[in-house]
This record gives C-alpha cells, sequence and structure tokens, in this order.
C-alpha cells in the first residue's frame, strides 16, 4: 500500500483533492517514523500494533473523503491487509479481532455511503476505473505475497518436524506411525545386531569438563553415524558411550551381516580419526550377534524403536567381554562371514547367562591389504628389521617362538615409522607376558610418532605363551594352543 499512496498522493493532488490526497501522505509519513521508532527502541509490539491499526483504518477513511464505494474505487479493500497481517504475525485468536474490526468497517461504510455519494467531488471515470484496477490487483497480490510466505514457513516447519522424527525412528516406521497409531511391532528371524563401547569413556568423562565430554561423544557418534549410512544399517540407540547398529531391519536384507560387519571394521579407525584430532587416548570394543529379534515402538510422551531378544543380549554380552580393540562374534555370526572375512578362534570365553560360548574375532575383509602383509616386530629391538617403503617386507612370516611376537599386518610404514598400538596416542605401560622357561618377561610397546601423525592399518597383536602361561594371568587371551590375540585399528 506504501507504493500505491504515492500515486494517490499525486494524483489527488493534482485534482485538487487536498484532504484526500493528505490521508495517503499521512500514512507514508507515520509509517516512517513507526520504522525509525523501532529500528531505535526494538519495540516490535507498538511497531506491530501502529502498523496494523494504520492498515485498517487509513483506507476507510480515505473512501470516506472520496465519496464513497464507486468514487474511491472501493479503496477500503486496503483495510483487508490489516487482518491477514494479524494473521500471519500475531496468531490466529489475536487475527480474529481485527477480522471483526475490518467487517465492522464495511458495514459502516454500507451505511453511510449513499449520504457521502451525494457530496462526492468529481474524478473523471478513467482515473476511477484505473484505480480500481490498482486497488484489485494491490490488495490481492498482497494477500498472496502473505499468503506464499505462510505457507512456506508451514513446510518448512514441517520439514524439520519430518528430520526430527527420522532422528528418533527409521523412515519406514516412521511413516507407519503417521498412519496408524496403533502398536508397531515386527519379529524377524535373521538379523546382525552390534553393539560398540569406548572403552575408559567413563573414566575419561570425569577428567573433562561437561562440555567438552558431550563434544567428544557428538564427534565419535557423529562419525559412527555417517558410517551406518554409508553401509546401509540401522542405527537403534545410543546408551551413555555405548552404540547399537542392527543391519537388516526394519527393512529386511541377505547381506546384513557383511553391512554391519564392514561398519565394525570401519568404526576404529574413524574412533582414531577422532582421537588424533582431540588428542585424547580412545579404544573400542564391539560384539555382534546374528539371530532372530523383536522390534516395535514403545513409549507414549518420548516413544522410540527398539530391538529385544536373545540376539540382542548375546550382541550386548559380546561387547562387554571383548578385549579393547577387537570385534568379537558368535558362531552365529561366524558362520556367515567366513567366507568373506578374516576371522581366529578366540576359544570359548564364559558369558554370563549362557554358560561357555565359543567366540571369534573379526579382523578383516579377504583380499585386503590387511590380510595378506605382515611384518614381524620382535620386542626390544624394533628397528632392526625397518625398510625403506620401497622395499616393504610382505613375505615375511611371522617367527614362531617362546617369546613374545608382534605381528602388524596392513601397517603402512614410512621409513624409521612404525604403527602404534590400536586406539593409542602414546605408549602404554610394558605388558607382562611369559618368556622362555616359563619366566615373567617384561615387554615395553614403543612407537613412534611422526610430524604427520601415526601410521594407520589394522594391527594384530599375537603373544606366543609357553605352557606356563596360565600362571603369567593370560587366560582372556589364549586361542586355542595357548596363542593370545589382540586386535585393533590404527588411526
Amino acid at each position: 500500500m506504501a507504493s500505491l499512496a504515492c500515486v494517490w498522493v499525486v494524483t489527488y493532488a493534482v485534482l485538487g483533492l487536498w484532504v484526500s490526497a493528505a490521508i495517503p501522505l499521512v500514512y507514508q509519513l507515520a509509517s516512517a517514523a513507526s520504522i525509525y521508532t523501532f529500528a531505535r527502541t526494538r519495540r516490535y509490539m507498538l511497531f506491530r500494533r501502529s502498523q496494523l491499526w494504520m492498515s485498517l483504518v487509513l483506507p476507510f477513511v480515505l473512501q470516506w473523503s472520496l465519496g464513497g464505494f464507486g468514487n474511491s474505487s472501493a479503496v477500503c479493500l486496503w483495510g483487508f491487509t490489516s487482518p491477514l497481517g494479524a494473521l500471519l504475525f500475531v496468531g490466529a485468536w489475536q487475527a480474529a479481532s481485527w477480522f471483526v474490526a475490518f467487517v465492522g468497517l464495511v458495514a459502516v461504510s454500507r451505511a453511510i455511503d449513499p449520504a457521502l455519494a451525494a457530496g462526492a467531488p468529481y474524478i473523471p471515470s478513467g482515473v476511477t476505473i484505473i484505480f480500481f484496477a490498482l486497488n484489485i490487483l494491490g490488495v490481492t497480490t498482497t494477500a498472496y505475497a502473505l499468503l506464499q510466505y505462510f505457507v512456506r514457513a508451514r513446510e518448512r516447519e514441517q520439514a524439520r518436524s519430518e528430520r526430527l522424527l527420522l532422528n528418533v525412528l527409521p523412515e519406514p516406521v516412521a511413516a507407519r506411525l503417521k498412519q496408524d497409531d496403533g502398536i508397531i511391532a515386527d519379529a524377524r528371524e535373521d538379523v546382525s545386531v552390534m553393539f560398540a563401547d569406548i572403552v575408559g569413556f567413563t573414566r575419561l568423562s570425569e577428567r573433562l569438563p561437561a562440555a567438552d565430554v558431550v563434544a567428544l561423544l557428538d564427534r565419535v557418534f557423529a562419525s559412527w553415524d555417517s558410517l551406518a549410512a554409508e553401509h546401509g544399517v540401522e542405527k537403534i540407540k545410543t546408551i551413555g558411550d555405548a552404540y547399537m547398529v542392527a543391519g537388516g531391519i526394519p527393512l529386511s536384507r541377505e547381506d546384513h551381516a557383511e553391512a554391519i560387519a564392514d561398519t565394525a571394521l570401519a568404526m576404529a579407525p574413524a574412533l582414531a580419526i577422532v582421537a588424533a584430532e582431540t588428542g585424547t587416548v580412545l579404544q573400542v570394543r564391539i560384539g555382534i550377534d546374528t539371530g532372530p529379534v523383536v522390534a516395535g515402538v514403545i513409549g507414549r510422551a518420548k516413544f522410540a524403536y527398539d530391538l529385544w531378544g536373545d540376539t540382542v543380549n548375546t550382541a550386548s554380552r559380546m561387547e562387554s567381554h571383548a578385549q579393547p580393540g577387537t570385534i568379537q562374534v558368535t558362531e552365529r555370526t561366524f558362520a556367515r562371514l567366513r567366507e568373506r572375512y578374516e576371522l581366529v578362534r578366540r576359544g570359548t570365553v564364559e558369558i554370563k547367562g549362557k554358560g561357555q560360548v565359543t567366540t571369534y574375532l573379526l579382523l578383516s575383509r579377504r583380499g585386503d591389504q590387511a590380510s595378506a602383509r605382515s611384518t614381524v616386530m620382535r620386542p626390544g629391538r624394533q628397528h632392526r628389521d625397518a625398510r625403506p617403503p620401497s622395499t616393504p617386507r610382505h613375505s615375511q612370516r611371522p617367527r614362531t617362538r617362546t617369546s613374545a611376537t608382534r605381528v602388524f599386518a596392513d601397517a603402512p610404514r614410512r621409513a624409521g615409522h612404525y604403527p602404534v598400538a590400536p586406539g593409542l596416542a602414546a605408549p602404554p605401560a610394558p605388558i607382562p607376558v611369559a618368556g622362555e622357561g616359563g619366566r615373567q618377561r617384561r615387554t615395553s610397546r614403543y612407537f613412534r610418532r611422526g610430524k604427520e601423525g601415526y601410521s594407520g592399518g589394522r594391527a594384530v597383536v599375537l603373544l606366543s605363551l609357553s605352557q606356563n602361561a596360565e600362571r603369567a594371568g593370560e587366560e582372556d587371551q589364549r586361542i586355542g594352543g595357548g596363542r593370545g590375540v589382540m586386535v585393533g585399528d590404527l588411526p
């Protein structure tokens, strides 16, 4: 209306209708003063109320000064922008009163129109018709622009609500929930479930400020969320510093075990990147099981999608009984992965509620460089076998000795640099292992760090134990034949 007010001022001034020309001029000056006051005081309520009142009253005052509906080209139509603006910027209930006020002014104008028309000034018919067209186009365009803004704002909010819902529920489940308010439950006979836990995070959180703890955990889980989306598995939930993922649900897929395995193998390198960037010591242990589960949505105020069943419990036990830096799987998962992945038998592990369970450690995919290359370093002589990257010792086989032996697979080496132990940002304390003749020997893990950071890859540590290994307290690291294994991903 402000732009058309200039046309009204000039036209009515030329026709000698000074009172009618002064009304839109007053509107322009009052609008400018209102905007200036708002810019200085930031009193939005005053600014909004003044604009709504001027938009409602001044068009009717102009119409009355011109002699009614016909002679003014129904300029009172501009008063309808006031309830429209109130609907958009004030609210539905408050806008109703503005609309009632507009209807009341129209009724008053209709009642006094015959009296006003009798004393109406002369305005050429061509001007009246042009102003009719301008008033109709101006009001409808303003109404359309306001409605367009309102609809787009609503669509943005709907999209935001949809994103928030999909952050809580899988997309197929969210679609079902919007269509059906009943119980949503599914039974799946073949699903792979994985639990991942950051080792020692509770102690780390006690040393860090609360903001740093949340920021660190957010970075770790955000990187794992990306891996879950990349491999097409479903993140179920986080419990403290534990992370739960499932494959084959809510949508079935034949390769769910492989997808979970690929996700698990990528989680430790992603964690190592966060550890290197934040300067913290982080390790992860992972447990996987495959089998039947029950899935569904529970809760009313804060609903959640969750899984239940023996498979879920067993996967959780696999994680809690795993060594730091390892991926421990059950026999059922081993049967699904044995053809395409490198796994080693850990042995039997006492699992609460299940007794002795045979478990396996997932190392890598078959054909990956991690399973094709190995390098031996003897304790205390880490640099003796160092070679430039141009002449790696790919064919060297691990030596079988009664003393401790470390075997690193898929460890890209630069000259003079050796891979760091899984997930470690600093050399750890020496590890006691059984030496020759049953005596205890202490071998320290020593690794060099280059300017570019730690070397990357998957490390496999084999501890060849003597017959007296049981006395050394290495029960959890034994793998049939008295050989212990620790597996981890390098930064």
